[in-house]
Order: C-alpha cells, then structure tokens, then sequence
C-alpha cells in the first residue's frame, strides 16, 4: 500500500516536471540565441561526447537504456528508492506511513467500542454520548495541536498521538462486563477522550506535511498530493471498520490486541528518521491570539463550512446507520423458536424457556435490518473505502476532466449542492416507502423485504460516498491553500478543530433524533426506528445546505467556473486595475 503511494506520490512530481520543462523549453526556443563563441564551444563538446562514444556500439548503448526502462531493473528500482528517499519527498513518505497505519486502529476503535456496547444494551443515545467526548477531546486538542505543533514540531504530535492511541486501546481491556451500565459509559467514554486527542494530533502532521512538501507555485500538485493522502486515509480506516468489527467475532480481546501491534508498527519511523524540526513556526510561537483572528477571511469561513459538511454526514452514519443496520425489524420479535429452528434475525436470540426471538438490545429499538456484526462491519468499511478511493481520484476523473482543478470556492459551492441529493432522496423514501414501513411494524404479516432494504441503502450511500469524497477532497485541498506556510501547523488546527466540532453537533444531534423520534412500543419491540433515521438523513439534508451558503462567503472566485467545456461562471479579475486592463484588450 505505500509503495503505491509513493509511486503516485512520484508519478504527480513527474507530471509537474514535464509541463516545467514544456513550459522552460518554449521560453528558450523563443529567446534564446547562440552567439558565435557559445555556438563554438557547443561543438567542441559535441566532439568530446562523440569520441566518448567510440567505445561502445549503438546496439550496447541501446541496450543499456531499455534495461535502465524496464520496471523490474535494478536502476528502475534505486529510482524508485531516491524518489519515495529524497530530502523533499522523505518527510512526506515517513510521516503518512505512520498517519495511514494509525488510520486502521482509529477506524477499528470505533466499531469494536459501538458494537460491543450494542450487545451489552447500550442504546444509541448513551453511544452518541460517548463518541460525542471523543470529537470533543478534538475540537480542543486541534486548539493546542496547532500551537504545539508550531511550537515543538509535528514530530512530537505524531509521537505524542500515536502513544496515547496505545493507553486508549489498553484502557478498553479493562472493560468488565459485570460492571453497570453508568459505570461503563463513564469508564469506556475516558477511552475515548483519549483516542480522540490521538486522533487529531496525529492527523496534524498528515495534513501539514502536504503543504511543506509543496512550492507555492505547485498548486495543481498539491491538490494531487492532498487528495491521495486524505483518500488513502478513508480507504484504510474503512478496513479498520471491517477489521474492528471481524475481529469482534473471534473476542473482543483479540480485536484490541491486534489493532495494538498495527500502532507499534507506526512508531519506530517518526521516533528514528524524523527531523525534529519540521512543522515549527519559522518566525514565532504561537499563542490563542495568533489561532482567533479574522485575518484569514477564507480560512476562518472554510471552517465554519467545514463545521456543517460534516455534521451533515454524521447526523445519520457514525451511530445511526450501525445501529439501524443492526436492530431487527420488528415483526420477527416474538416469532416462536427452537433449537431446530432458531431466529432469522442476526440481532435477536432465542430464549429456551419461552421458546420466542427476543431482542438483542431493545433500547436499540426495531425496525431495521438486523444484520450480523460482520456484516455491518463490511458495510460501513466498504463505504468509507469507496469514499477514500473517490477522494484520491477527484482530481484526474472528476475536476481534472470538468477544467475544475485546481479547485476554487465556486467549485465547492456547486458539489456542496449536489451533496443534498442524496440524503435529502434517503429521507422521502424511508420515510413513505412500504419497505422501510412495514420492518417498523410489529403487527405486519407479510413478508419483509429485506433485500429491498438493504439495496435502497446501498444505492444512496453509494451516491453520498462519491459526491461527499469530492467534496471533502476539495475541502482537503483548500485549507492547505488558505493555510498561512510560515504558520501552517495553526491554519492546519484551526480547521480541523471546526472539523471535530462539525462531527460532535452530527454525533450528539443524531443520538437525539434517533432515539426520542418515532413511536415507542414499549418491551421487546422498543422504539420505531425508522421514523428516527430518516429524520437523520433529513438533518443531513439541511447541514449540506448550510455549508454550501456559508462558502459563498469566501473570496476566491476570480478564475471562474467551469463545468467540463461550459463556463459556468466567468473569470473575474482581482482588482479594478486589472478590470481596467481586460476591458482595453476588446
């Protein structure tokens, strides 16, 4: 996975060097003349090179050059090794390994703590309270982040976040069962204060050292280099959902263990081969002050946007898509079973006295697929996989070809509107459609169609998925150019501090709809949860819509917009001067 990487890390630098040379090379075809005493010496060397030349055949030297092209050839491969090894490109290649290893545990924590608490009752009201720490822990920790990463170095966050990330997943060895449900939450909730503040000092330094690999005339590749970092990010903590939520199937230790050693293994390049220098502020340290100003008009607007793109999604997928993917429709509770035949649904159990499905956990309500652990493990995990892979490929399938990159805040606006299609299409048909209706109704005697269901879902968080990744990688790339380079690990902070507050209003506000929205059958059945995730998804909705408004705000509208071969939106110069100019041209 990082050898590909850094093939692609490579294959951007070489697209920015041949339109550098294209660009060098036209400019010396045009202005460039030989005075006779260069165009002498020109041919003197021409003469050394042609007699060096003598000692070797045209077919040796033919040869030597398709070896030196072929991709298993050992000069091939020491190219590869100076590439992904040079000075520039080394901090870039030590700093993600560690960030995209760190990314499977962060992925994993999560499905292992929510679907261990499902099995021990927990609802989703009391889950959401939980995560909601873990995201408040971040918009605190991207507050200190920042300056202690301008401070001391994105070395020390990276190694600071990876050790706490070890203490969190050991913590949740301590989880008893025979303890009470208070106890727990508040035990299992400090867990996740702690991964929380992993989280985002470690994502500091992924996202910070994308823009100090970057000159600031390399607009295009940096947008590139963003996209492949935060994509491969989402593709890796989409296998942690899967691993987490797998493992759970063998124990619930070896789940924690396991993600363990996949932090060990990220340690020892930040520890040994990192400069301790880089990411500190070249001119002061930071302070409160220098993190709330206004200063950066497009920064601080990107971030209160960013707030609510994220809280869009959150609103119905972090807890309420698990937990809907899970509970059981509702007419198979109570159905007689047996040891010969026992219950259909993954998320009820048969009781031998009474011979009926019982609930699994009744306070995660009924009305949803009731699919096994695994499962919904897979689903979540090959969602945030798809979104992952769209997020690296936005700019060559789906900017690149539309003349949007680099990307502009016209751009966001238009794909922040088209992100309230699909969950805005979810809410009408969870909300109306007989297949969503009839899994919520405990006195419904048909069949329930199950497949109808799950095909709906896919359908829809498909969709979200790749306009969401577009989105998301547009955002990615913008903070980075908004971001001030002399003080880019406080611009870095900043805006992910908005990010982990953008997830804590999704977290919490998801928590309350879908467990006080719809009707409550009281015992075995608990309560309707399809009314309360559809109006997840209708929250989601109006969040997208909220976000797309707020970045109208942002001052970057002069290269226009472009939608493939239609100018959307016409070019605008900066100043009146250059209106001026472009006026006296016609």
């Amino acid at each position: 996975m990082i050898e590909k990487m850094g093939e692609r890390v490579d294959q951007i630098s070489q697209e920015e060097t041949k339109i550098d040379v294209e660009n060098s090379q036209n400019e010396e075809s045009e202005n460039v003349k030989c005075e006779p005493e260069q165009a002498q010496m020109l041919e003197n060397e021409a003469a050394i090179v042609s007699s060096n030349l003598t000692n070797k055949s045209v077919d040796d030297i033919v040869k030597t050059e398709i070896d030196a092209s072929l991709p298993g050839s050992e000069a091939t491969e020491n190219k590869k090794r100076a590439g992904l090894m040079s000075p520039s490109l080394r901090p870039f290649v030590i700093i993600s390994s560690s960030y995209l290893l760190f990314t499977v545990t962060d992925g994993a924590i999560r499905m292992i703590v929510l679907l261990h608490a499902y099995n021990k009752g927990f609802t989703a009201m009391e889950v959401a309270l939980i995560f909601v720490f873990y995201e408040l822990a971040g918009v605190f920790t991207n507050l200190a982040a920042g300056m202690a990463g301008a401070k001391w170095g994105i070395r020390w966050t990276l190694i600071v976040g990876l050790t706490l990330q070890i203490g969190a997943y050991g913590m949740l060895f301590g989880w008893k069962n025979s303890w009470e449900k208070r106890t727990a939450i508040i035990y299992v909730t400090l867990t996740q204060i702690l991964a929380g503040i992993a989280k985002d000092l470690t994502k500091l330094g992924g996202k910070t050292v994308t823009k100090l690999v970057t000159p600031d005339d390399k607009q295009t590749k940096l947008f590139k280099l963003v996209s492949l970092l935060t994509g491969w990010k989402n593709s890796l903590k989409g296998v942690g959902y899967f691993l987490g939520s797998a493992l759970l199937n063998v124990s619930y230790e070896v789940a924690l263990g396991v993600m363990m050693a996949f932090i060990v293994a990220a340690m020892p390049g930040p520890i040994f081969l990192l400069d301790h220098n880089i990411g500190k502020a070249k001119k002061k340290n930071s302070s409160l002050k220098d993190i709330f100003n206004m200063e950066n008009w497009n920064l601080n607007v990107l971030s209160f946007a960013r707030m609510w793109l994220f809280a869009s999604r959150d609103f119905w997928f972090e807890v309420p898509l698990p937990f809907f993917l899970r509970s059981p429709p509702c007419p198979s509770i109570l159905d007689p079973c047996s040891a010969s035949s026992p219950c259909v649904s993954a998320a009820t159990f048969c009781d031998a006295a009474a011979q009926v499905c019982y609930n699994l956990n009744p306070g995660g309500g009924c009305g949803g697929t009731g699919l096994s652990r695994t499962v919904v493990g897979a689903f979540l995990g090959g969602y945030i996989i798809l979104y992952g892979q769209v997020q690296s490929w936005t700019p060559q399938l789906v900017t690149g070809p539309l003349g949007q990159t680099p990307p502009n805040k016209l751009t966001e606006v238009l794909w922040g509107m088209i992100n309230c299609i699909p969950t805005l299409v979810a809410t009408v048909v969870i909300f109306v459609s007989p297949i969503f209706q009839n899994a919520a109704n405990p006195y419904f005697e048909g069949i329930i169609n199950l497949g109808g269901q799950v095909g709906w879902l896919v359908t829809i968080l498909v969709t979200f998925a790749i306009i969401f990744a577009i989105n998301s990688s547009i955002h990615s790339y913008l903070v980075v150019k908004y971001a001030d380079k002399g003080n880019v690990a406080v611009s870095v902070g900043i805006y992910y501090m908005s990010n982990a507050m953008g997830r804590l209003v999704g977290t919490l506000g998801s928590g309350l709809l879908y467990s006080y929205v719809g009707e409550f059958y009281g015992g075995q059945f608990g309560r309707d949860t399809v009314q309360g995730f559809a109006s997840c998804f209708l929250a989601g909705t109006i969040s997208s819509l909220i976000a797309a408004v707020i970045t109208l705000a942002i001052k970057d509208q002069e290269a226009g917009l472009k939608c493939g071969s239609i100018v959307c939106i016409n070019r605008q110069p900066e100043n009146k001067d250059a209106a001026e100019v472009e006026v006296d041209t016609f």
